[in-house]
């Protein structure tokens, strides 16, 4: 995938950004996913390879050496990002403070919580390996804080959808279960059904199955139906249908090409 906008500068090797699998062939392009991706651009973000892209492939060596100044000095991302957007001159100065405010909002959330939007960030870009091990950060950052309990199964929660994600159904059953031993919220023992349901393998403890009524369990047999429906409709599974209809060695050379596309998508996410 590659984001082109108003101005293509003569970039030799693109500047890829593997979170939104872009391409960056401008400074526009780069001012754009800097701008509109705040939790993605305030840490771990600005590297060397990221300022020799500016200085060779975008020539402006001098904001390049700006940056890394500012950099060894012990300024944060944004900070150095700030002076990107400016010297660019893509947005307005009124658009760069609202960069600058969105960023310092984030700044002074407390540690847990700054953590926790980068890791749902990740999740939502389908990061979900990436959004696993941050949530795992959070959870050791909060071990043994009574009073995060509530915050912490709400962690729980959301480790257990990455890993559900990712196929790894016992670790997201373990994480499920933990998260509803925190805070019995019925939403989780409702992912906690849909695992048995998905994956028929795993053990439910009785201290969870107990909990689930016969009328629970119709309503979410319901929901899962209507998802498997959902599912039959969705644009990967009518492009496997269509392999079938076509003739044998056509058939296989769209399977493979098929079966590598997913390959290539499943590492993404873990």
């Amino acid at each position: 995938m590659s984001l082109l906008l108003c101005r293509q500068e003569p970039v030799k090797n693109p500047y890829y950004i593997d979170v939104l699998d872009v391409h960056i062939y401008s400074s526009q392009e780069l001012c754009y996913v800097i701008f509109n991706h705040p939790l993605l651009v305030m840490d771990e973000f600005v590297d060397s390879s990221l300022l020799d892209f500016i200085r060779r492939e975008l020539a402006l060596p001098v904001l390049a050496d700006r940056m890394e100044k500012l950099a060894e000095t012990g300024s944060r991302p944004e900070e150095i990002l700030t002076l990107f957007l400016l010297e660019c001159d893509y947005y307005t100065e009124k658009e760069v403070q609202q960069f600058k405010a969105a960023a310092a909002s984030y700044r002074r959330l407390p540690a847990g919580e700054y953590e926790k939007a980068r890791a749902d960030y990740l999740f939502g870009k389908r990061q979900y390996g990436r959004a696993a091990a941050r949530y795992e950060k959070v959870l050791e950052m909060t071990e043994g804080s009574q009073e995060q309990e509530a915050f912490r199964a709400r962690i729980y929660n959301n480790l257990g959808a990455s890993y559900a994600q990712m196929f790894q159904f016992h670790k997201a059953l373990a994480a499920y279960e933990r998260a509803y031993e925190l805070r019995e919220d019925k939403d989780v023992l409702k992912r906690i059904y849909f695992l048995s349901r998905f994956a028929p393998e795993l053990e439910i403890k009785k201290i969870f199955s107990s909990q689930m009524d016969g009328k629970e369990k119709t309503q979410w047999d319901k929901e899962a139906a209507q998802a498997a429906l959902d599912g039959e409709q969705a644009e990967a599974v009518r492009a496997l249908r269509s392999l079938f209809k076509k003739d044998p060695v056509k058939r296989m050379q769209g399977a493979v090409g098929l079966v590598s596309r997913w390959k290539q998508e499943y590492r993404k996410m873990v």
